[in-house]
């Protein structure tokens, strides 16, 4: 009896649908490939255009100079000149965003690009990227300078502040998509060297300027934020120094100081956006995982010795992405009906677990948001680029 019930259960085993998309990127390919497609021949079609097409007139830099300002803070109805005040949560829509929306629409063509080249290996696309690239980080004339000095300026209070930094992370899938098409004949190692001589200067500036420093020892998402785009960036120039340091900052220092041991974010909960504030923070935290883990330094199987870990942090949300009725908490106070999207924390953390549930509910979501506010916050909307072979 017991020998029959042996066979039972292996006949029901080998008649279930197999987990497939294990290490490899072929079950994000079947779910993105059309929609890679369409979006790479938009991004074939658009023209350069950097941080020099517009310049803020309350920007204390200069024309190459990339500029925001502080999207929660207001006028002040005391009178025109008087400092702008804050407005947690509320985004002024009239303050200055040009050089944030065209560094995003950067991203969103070398994402597209690359993604599409990982579905069709095409040297025009290699062609394409390395024009745009040209444009932001090699052409003396429409370049950008290696820092951000003037991010989140407040009239009245700042020029500039570290909590611009965050801006930053839209750079992040323009270097991977250099990643996916650096072997290819058709890449312009001039363009390549030069591109990279830029971001090493700017992780220059991001370890050692006040700005870099601050952000880097912020809190909450911020700080991750910063480990997150330094990996990046440090992977992309070859900075081994740099990758340990934020492999050893992420065990060390985000993990056991931002997550709870239920797997939570205590300090994006307390948050005005609470909801928005912890998918961007897991997000982030799962994107450190995908570019620093390796076989001897495995960051998605790493926990601390009260057991937190990425896998608890996406176990966490995962019910509240699957059904966000059930969120325990306040709602945020604004954009709330727009979350969730295809969250990369999902989709990243079904293929490392292999976890068919992850994979189900990721398929089923949002992969081509068009909402301003979650595209910003959306720190990877190419998982094509990022998935290994």
């Amino acid at each position: 009896m017991k020998i029959r019930n042996i066979y039972l259960v292996l006949l029901v085993a080998l008649l279930q649908p197999q987990w497939l998309p294990a290490q490899d990127i072929n079950g994000v390919k079947s779910v993105l490939k059309k929609q890679v497609l369409q979006k790479a021949a938009w991004a074939m079609q658009q023209q350069p255009e950097t941080v020099t097409a517009q310049q803020a007139p309350r920007s204390a830099g200069g024309k190459h100079d990339f500029y925001s300002e502080g999207d929660y803070w207001w006028p002040n109805p005391a009178g025109v000149d008087s400092p702008y005040i804050q407005k947690d949560g509320q985004t002024n829509p009239d303050n200055f965003v040009a050089h944030r929306h065209a560094m995003i629409r950067f991203s969103r063509i070398v994402g597209a690009l690359a993604s599409a080249y990982r579905v069709r290996p095409q040297q025009q696309y290699v062609k394409q990227v390395l024009a745009h690239c040209k444009a932001w980080f090699v052409d003396t004339a429409t370049l950008m300078n290696p820092n951000l000095l003037y991010a989140q300026a407040i009239k009245g209070r700042a020029t500039g502040r570290g909590i611009g930094i965050i801006d930053a992370i839209q750079l992040m899938e323009v270097v991977q998509g250099l990643l996916v098409m650096e072997q290819d004949a058709a890449m312009d190692r001039m363009v390549l060297t030069t591109t990279k001589k830029w971001f090493a200067s700017f992780l220059q500036w991001l370890t050692t300027h006040p700005y870099g420093k601050e952000e880097m020892n912020a809190a909450n998402n911020h700080g991750t934020c910063w480990v997150m785009q330094v990996a990046v960036f440090a992977k992309f120039t070859g900075n081994k120094e740099l990758l340990q340091f934020c492999s050893n900052r992420y065990k060390n220092v985000l993990l056991p100081n931002q997550m709870a041991p239920d797997g939570s974010f205590p300090r994006e909960l307390v948050r005005t956006k609470p909801y928005g504030y912890s998918l961007f923070n897991l997000d982030a935290m799962a994107t450190i995982c995908q570019v620093l883990s390796t076989k001897s330094n495995d960051l998605w199987n790493y926990q601390t010795p009260d057991g937190r870990s990425i896998k608890k942090g996406i176990a966490f949300l995962y019910s509240f992405i699957a059904d966000k009725n059930k969120w325990p908490y306040k709602q945020d106070v604004m954009y709330w009906e727009h979350w969730p999207v295809a969250q990369p924390a999902l989709v990243f953390g079904a293929v490392e677990f292999k976890n068919k549930e992850w994979f189900t509910t990721w398929k089923k979501l949002d992969h081509a948001p068009e909402t301003e506010e979650v595209i910003r916050n959306l720190p990877v909307r190419n998982p094509l680029i990022w998935v290994e072979r």
